[in-house]
């Protein structure tokens, strides 16, 4: 069965004018363009490609690799507009649609968005929405404190970055834990910090709790040779130089250093922390 929106392997039945024609074990056929053809085959090849609609709604293959698949979310390129509605660049030769009833706000030429790509059940036609919401439940969340995750930044606001965990939860990461220049559509990385009772995940991007102690100290420790022995950082220093320093929150870096001064790999001093 051919399985539109997702890469599966076909045989090489035969070669035409148009391509090399593909076979499923269950006995449908596809179409491989020779531009997609690979320059060695043979018949009866396995072959790796992916499967949409091209412009005549007939299914089609192809080698090339699109920024989105099936029942997931990508970024993606507003390239055209019409009184259908909008036409993404997903990386094929035929643009993802994205009806204006999938828009939660109109989209313009040139702008970028998170999208997710379903298959229609009225029109059996592969459709992107930006409707990200209703693709997403925290009802049954399947993640525990301190795992480690797989983020899309949707959108920051003046409370954090939103952002997509796992493809198919809600969380956030407050803007007092943003240490780094993070911006929507980056996939990152990163930690459960707290699921809450109302089932909303708090994220981070460095490992949370006591298990952030030891990669910080370490990190510390780089930082430190590669100053020459000392850094003027201590428990009195503006949360903000830290920070900007290092890239971890003030609490982060007592903890770590106090760690290391445990270790007896660095003394701290009233102007700074020095490398034993």
């Amino acid at each position: 069965m051919l399985q539109l929106g997702q890469n599966q392997q076909l045989t090489i039945l035969r070669e035409t004018d148009p391509g090399l024609y593909l076979g499923s074990p269950e006995g449908d056929e596809v179409l491989l363009p020779h531009k997609y053809k690979p320059e060695q085959f043979e018949i009866g090849d396995p072959i790796d490609v992916f499967v949409y609609l091209d412009h005549e709604e007939r299914p089609v293959a192809t080698t090339l690799e699109p920024y989105v698949k099936l029942n997931e979310f990508g970024f993606l390129q507003c390239s055209d507009v019409n009184k259908f509605g909008a036409f993404m660049d997903w990386g094929l030769e035929k643009q993802l649609f994205v009806p204006f009833k999938e828009q939660a706000r109109p989209m313009k030429i040139g702008n970028w968005y998170i999208v997710y790509l379903y298959l229609d059940d009225q029109t059996n036609r592969l459709t992107g929405s930006s409707k990200t919401n209703k693709f997403l439940n925290n009802d049954q969340v399947t993640v525990s404190k301190f795992d480690e995750v797989d983020i899309l930044v949707t959108h920051i606001t003046e409370k954090g970055a939103n952002a997509i965990v796992n493809g198919i939860h809600k969380g956030l990461i407050y803007i007092e834990d943003i240490f780094e220049d993070i911006r929507t559509g980056d996939r990152l990385k990163a930690y459960v910090r707290k699921v809450r009772q109302d089932n909303k995940i708090d994220i981070v991007l460095q490992t949370p709790g006591y298990k952030s102690i030891e990669p910080n100290a370490n990190y510390i420790l780089d930082e430190l040779k590669a100053a020459g022995g000392f850094m003027p950082l201590h428990d009195k220093t503006d949360p903000e130089v830290i920070k900007n320093e290092l890239g971890i929150s003030k609490k982060s870096f007592k903890k770590a250093i106090g760690s290391l001064f445990k270790d007896k790999q660095i003394r701290i001093k009233e102007d700074g922390i020095e490398l034993i």
